[in-house]
Formats: structure tokens, C-alpha cells, sequence
């Protein structure tokens, strides 16, 4: 597992447009088990949804709504809440 250097990623979220394969890390975190099991229910009520999308689209939107000021992560956000595999 990657651990993530902030450091090099704010300068690659401010210059990339682009989202290689090389730039997906993975990473395991603990959470409540309640918002487990909203996630759980969200995904069988929506199909085309799955834990990742749903993680990456909950991430960009808090960054997004934080003051982060990315093409990419707007992109990434706006693809996953809005794309045509969205409903």
C-alpha cells in the first residue's frame, strides 16, 4: 500500500488534467459501522453504484466544498454524481 506524501500530491492535483492508472493508490480506513451500513443500503437501492465510486465521489465532493481548487477533482466529482451510469 502508498502511503500518501501530501507534499507531492498537491503539486500533481494542481498541474495534472489527466488521471493516469499510475495515480490511483488504494488505501484501507476503519469507519462506523452505521456509515457501513448506509453504504450498504445506498448500494442495493442503486446498482449501478459501488463502495469505490461511492467513496471517490463522497472524497471529491468534501474536497471540492473545502476550498480544493482542481479540473480533475471537479471532473472525477461531476463524472461519478452526474455520469450516465449515475441512476
Amino acid at each position: 500500500m502508498k502511503n500518501i506524501d501530501f507534499t507531492e500530491e498537491k503539486s500533481s492535483i494542481q498541474g495534472s488534467e489527466v488521471l493516469e492508472s499510475e495515480d490511483t493508490i488504494s488505501f484501507q480506513t476503519e469507519i462506523p459501522k452505521q456509515i457501513q451500513q448506509a453504504m450498504k443500503v445506498y448500494i442495493e437501492k442503486h446498482p449501478n453504484w459501488d463502495q469505490y465510486r461511492l467513496l471517490q465521489a463522497a472524497l471529491a465532493g468534501f474536497l471540492i466544498q473545502n476550498g480544493i481548487s482542481s479540473r480533475l477533482i471537479t471532473r472525477l466529482y461531476i463524472g461519478n454524481m452526474f455520469g450516465s451510469h449515475s441512476f
